[in-house]
């Protein structure tokens, strides 16, 4: 049995649930899917100040994991497209660690030049930083934020799907990309729901986050010291300095 450690750096329990259900929509049935909630942060995050909460709350909820004695995951998924927290966190334990933008970034690429599209603008800078830092700055093309946010997407599936099919279409048209990206927790499964009205493969970041993660090597050995000295840090936390 391999077991994949699903992180929501969001504190909506919502979110954390349709992670739930399609990650494990994703896995094979040998595959354990334990997901945990920030706790502490924004319900959903959608600007700088709570993408940089955000990263902190990812190494807390890894730290709150192993506390409670849970099984060691094979790898870890940072369930926020954005994937705040990921360098961090590779940087404290060898345990293989990947986030929906990253996945969603290696799947896309593999067809050639891609775009985006995510709900929220504030995400638009934050992702392009991202793309860079991760060696994907060229064969991103565009993104696109449509008004309203992940969270506010998600609310309403029905209406959010037409939205987002007319953005993924009209800016595969327009930038002649090889493929889209529908990215966001939130966003989960509507990427098979559009997917006819685009002309490209659109990539679901969710279920690319599920797959790449299981494509890294199982029985990883765990590194859990937090380089530094810290102090003011949760219980948790400072039990891994």
């Amino acid at each position: 049995m391999r077991h994949l450690l699903v992180i929501n750096p969001n504190t909506s329990d919502s979110v954390t649930g349709l992670l739930r259900t399609h990650v494990l929509a994703a896995c094979e049935p040998d595959v354990a899917v334990h997901t945990v909630t920030a706790r502490f942060g924004a319900r959903y995050i959608s600007s700088e100040a709570s993408y940089a909460v955000a990263g902190h709350a990812t190494l807390d909820a890894w730290a709150d994991w192993l506390a409670q004695d849970g099984p060691v995951p094979d790898a870890v998924l940072i369930g926020c497209f954005g994937d705040p927290g990921l360098l961090a966190l590779r940087e404290c334990s060898a345990v293989p660690v990947i986030g929906l933008a990253e996945a969603a970034f290696i799947e896309a690429a593999q067809h050639g030049r891609f775009a985006v599209v995510t709900g929220g603008a504030a995400w638009k800078p934050m992702l392009q930083r991202l793309a860079y830092s991760l060696g994907y700055g060229d064969s991103l093309a565009h993104i696109h934020t449509v008004e309203a946010t992940g969270a506010e997407l998600a609310a309403d599936p029905e209406a959010a799907c037409a939205l987002l099919a007319k953005a993924c279409s009209e800016v595969a048209q327009a930038t002649g990309v090889q493929a889209v990206i529908l990215g966001g927790a939130g966003l989960a499964g509507m990427a098979a729901r559009v997917q006819g009205a685009v002309g490209v493969p659109v990539i679901d970041s969710v279920l690319a986050g599920a797959r790449q993660a299981l494509l890294a090597p199982a029985g990883a050995v765990m590194r859990s010291a937090l380089p530094g000295i810290w102090t003011g840090l949760s219980p948790e936390l400072m039990a891994l300095t």
